[in-house]
This record gives structure tokens, C-alpha cells and sequence, in this order.
């Protein structure tokens, strides 16, 4: 979209909420938002901010991957356009003055659109599905845990106190008391969501102590990875003005269960609407059979998209802290043990939930790399395994137990690479191979305890 055609409806938005000040996001391959901060008035007479490309290859900790890994990379740095989608625009509903929060497109000054942002990485994927008259629909559902504010990072991690003033001691799962110690945080979280209009559902606490889940209405993918990125930056937000953090950690605390972020998916076609998923007499489609195959056949390869960070696969490992994360991907109806649970819904409701990705994950990628394993099954016609019934903890494919292997996977699946873009996958594995390199030289309080005078 041209910054003619969406200027009109800027100018508009500005006035009606009396914009003063614009904060002009995108978001790196970790989903964390970068930018600039511009004036309203130089914002709409044309003032276009850019930013150098290589934020797209910044490690969590804000270096960069070692030369040899990023032999294909263009050492210039070249200048990008932030475009704004005027389909992403949300108040700051925090702040003291006015202020918008736009998120941007990224092109390069000759016009094409760059390959290494997240959200093209999605509209990348969703194009494949409109040539063919298919609509994604997702719903994301997106855990969360209230922590005590803890300014030394030796130290572990413990529940907050609510309005009775006691730390949860034990899980509560479902509990509306345990929801209601925070009532005044998620007021203030709701009311600042309405302002932006974020499509929120429901509001349930989880299985660890201080953890929540928020679930998103369903709709198209792009708006739902654009709102959640959002939600997590308006969560801390609120979270930090009641005294206490909010965080997006796959698994924050040793002895509780970690966070994830469940994905519903269906299908519908373009033209009729009717979900793609559900077949004659209640019995699912071709497509969706084809859909679960592509998924168990390439989502083990995809899973530093979903679980992109070393903590991320302490999640992931069965042990008695870990809840109900998946360690397969197995398909079953109505079934929390598997990495892919169908709801028991009617024909039109048909779905399929991915239960694999964290919390921490970039929703951009997680959106795009579950999708593109279902594209792949489909063009493909994969046949998926029959559903598992009963506990599929202890049978079903399992995935790789830590960051290492995973990269080692995606490297060698060439039809992911071929839908993602080589290039944006390429540029991943670099970042992240930095990324584990980095955590390696740090010595850990176990390694302190355990080997320092003992061998």
C-alpha cells in the first residue's frame, strides 16, 4: 500500500484521538519491537522513518551472528522504509500525551519488500493459501505468569503477592479466587485492550501459580499476530505499574509448568466461507487429514520457530513440572496429550489446535510455520497417522529435546526453507546458532554447586 492511499484514513484517526506523538514498530526475529518515535505532524506530512536491515540478524542479547555465519548477508546494512498497515494502528493507551503505535512493513528504498521481516515471512505464507482460494483462520491462545519484581537474574524467579498478601503456595487451576487477587491489574489490562480494540476472549488462570491464559477470538492470522504482539507489550506494561512483572517465558520457574501459545487452526474457502476442514456427514475432509500429515511430517523440523529460545525446550521436557506440554505430534480428538488436539466442535467449528509453541515465540513465525507444514501436507497429500487414543505420553514421534538438534533440522528441511524464504532462514539459524554460542559461556549456579568441589 502506497503512503498516498493511507494517508487519508491517518489523518483522520490522528484527529479523531488527537495524536501527538507516533511510535513506529516492527519486530525482530525474537518478536521484540524495534523502531522510532516521530511527531504526529512530521509523521503524516510524509516524515517515513528507516532503519538499517541487519535488525533482522540482532541476537536476543542485541549482537550479532559471527561473520562465517552470515556469508550471505549484505555488510552494507542497507536502509529500509517503515510502510505503515493502516489495518495495525493502536493507541498508547498508557501513555500521558496522545500517542499512536503503528506497526510497519519494512521495504528496502528500491520498493521490494524485505524478505527477513517476520510479518512478510506470514503474508509470505498466506499468499501461497489465497492463490489457491484457501482463508486461514486462527485463534491464539497465549499463557502468561504475574512474577514478584526481581532485579537480580541469580535469583529464581517467585509468584507475586495478591490482595490477600500471600504468594500462591500451590496450583490453581481454573480458579476464579486465584484470578481475582489480581483484579486490579486486569482491569486496568482489559480496559487498556478495549482501547485498542484487541479481539480478547476469556481470561482463565492456569496450572502454575501466578500463570494465566488469555484467549484471542479467531479470525485472519496477520491481524491476531500483529494483536498479540500488542497484548504482550500492554501485559508488561500494566503488569509493572501494580509492582510486578509479567512474562512471556516459556518456563520461568524450575518446579512450575511453563507457558505456551496453543494455535487453533481451520479453513475456509474464499468464496463460499465453508470450512475446509469439515467433510460429509460429519466426518473430517481430505484436507484436513493432509493437514495433520504436513504438520506431523514438518513441524519437528519448524520447531526453533516455535520454541526459538535454549529455556524454551525446558518446556517441552516430561517431567513432573512440566503440565501438559506436548512432546509429540501426535493428532487426537478432544486429547490434551498430544502436540495436536482437535476440539470436539461442529462441522463448521472444525479445527485444528497446535499445541507445540511457547509463549516466548515471535507469533509471526509461529503463525507462518505452522501454517506452511499444513500447506506442504496438502499440496503434498500427506496421509496423517491415526489419532492417538488415550495418553500419548509415553509413544508418538517425539522432538528434539533442545535448541542444537532443532537448528539442525530446519537446516536440512529444504521445503520449509523453500515456502519461509532461504534467505529469512538462513539469516534464523545464524541468529540463533549466536544465540546458543552465547549461552554456552555462561556458567550456571548448577555447575557451581554440583562440580566446583567435587571433580
Amino acid at each position: 500500500m502506497s503512503n498516498r492511499q493511507e494517508l487519508p484514513f491517518l489523518n483522520e484517526w490522528f484527529e479523531q484521538h488527537g495524536i501527538t506523538e507516533v511510535e513506529c514498530l516492527v519486530t525482530d526475529l525474537t518478536g521484540i519491537l524495534k523502531g522510532k518515535i516521530m511527531p504526529a505532524g512530521k509523521y503524516l506530512n510524509g516524515g517515513r522513518p528507516r532503519l538499517p536491515d541487519s535488525l533482522f540478524i540482532q541476537t536476543v542479547t542485541g549482537g550479532y551472528p559471527d561473520d562465517e555465519d552470515t556469508q550471505f548477508w549484505n555488510p552494507a546494512e542497507r536502509d529500509m522504509e517503515l510502510l505503515p498497515d493502516p489495518n495495525a494502528v493502536y493507541l498508547v493507551p498508557w501513555a500521558e500525551d496522545a500517542t499512536a503505535q503503528i506497526i510497519h512493513d519494512c521495504h528496502y528504498l528500491t520498493g521490494e519488500a524485505v524478505e527477513l521481516s517476520p510479518r512478510h515471512v506470514l503474508k509470505r505464507v498466506l499468499s501461497l493459501y489465497e492463490a489457491r482460494g484457501w482463508k486461514p483462520v486462527v485463534a491464539p491462545e497465549v499463557e502468561f505468569f504475574l512474577v514478584k519484581t526481581n532485579t537480580d537474574s541469580d535469583y529464581p524467579l517467585e509468584p507475586p503477592i495478591g490482595r490477600c498478601g500471600r504468594q500462591e503456595s500451590s496450583r490453581q487451576s481454573f480458579s476464579i479466587d486465584a484470578v481475582n487477587e489480581f483484579d486490579p491489574l486486569f482491569e486496568e489490562m482489559y480496559d487498556y485492550c478495549e482501547a485498542m480494540d484487541l479481539n480478547l476472549d476469556t481470561l482463565i488462570h492456569e496450572e502454575g501459580a501466578g500463570q494465566m491464559e488469555v484467549n484471542f477470538e479467531h479470525g485472519d492470522p496477520l491481524t491476531l499476530a500483529d494483536q498479540v504482539v500488542i497484548f504482550k507489550r500492554t501485559l508488561r506494561e500494566t503488569a509493572l505499574r501494580h509492582g510486578m512483572y509479567g512474562t512471556f517465558m516459556a518456563k520461568p520457574m524450575a518446579r512450575e509448568p511453563g507457558s505456551s501459545m496453543h494455535l487453533h487452526q481451520s479453513l475456509v474457502d474464499i468464496k463460499t466461507g465453508r470450512n475446509l476442514f469439515a467433510g460429509e456427514e460429519g466426518q473430517h475432509s481430505r484436507l484436513f487429514h493432509h493437514f495433520i500429515g504436513g504438520m506431523q511430517r514438518y513441524l519437528p523440523a519448524s520447531l526453533p520457530l516455535l520454541a526459538p529460545n535454549v529455556n524454551s525446550y525446558r518446556r517441552l521436557l516430561r517431567t513432573e513440572n512440566s503440565g501438559s506440554a506436548p512432546v509429540n505430534v501426535e493428532w487426537g480428538m478432544d486429547n490434551r496429550t498430544v502436540g495436536l488436539r482437535v476440539p470436539m466442535a461442529p462441522p463448521e467449528a472444525t479445527r485444528i489446535e497446535n499445541r507445540l509453541a511457547g509463549a516466548d515465540a515471535n507469533p509471526y513465525l509461529v503463525m507462518a510455520a505452522s501454517l506452511a507444514c499444513g500447506y506442504l501436507g496438502m499440496l503434498s497429500q500427506l496421509e496423517s497417522r491415526p489419532p492417538m487414543v488415550g495418553s500419548a505420553w509415553s509413544s508418538g514421534g517425539k522432538l528434539p529435546d533442545d535448541i542444537g538438534p532443532a537448528l539442525d533440522m530446519l537446516r536440512d528441511c529444504k521445503p520449509l526453507a523453500d515456502i519461509l524464504g532461504e534467505r529469512f532462514t538462513n539469516s534464523y539459524l545464524a541468529v540463533k546458532r549466536a544465540e546458543h554460542r552465547e549461552y554456552f559461556q555462561v556458567i550456571s549456579s548448577w555447575e557451581r554447586e554440583h562440580l566446583l568441589l567435587r571433580v
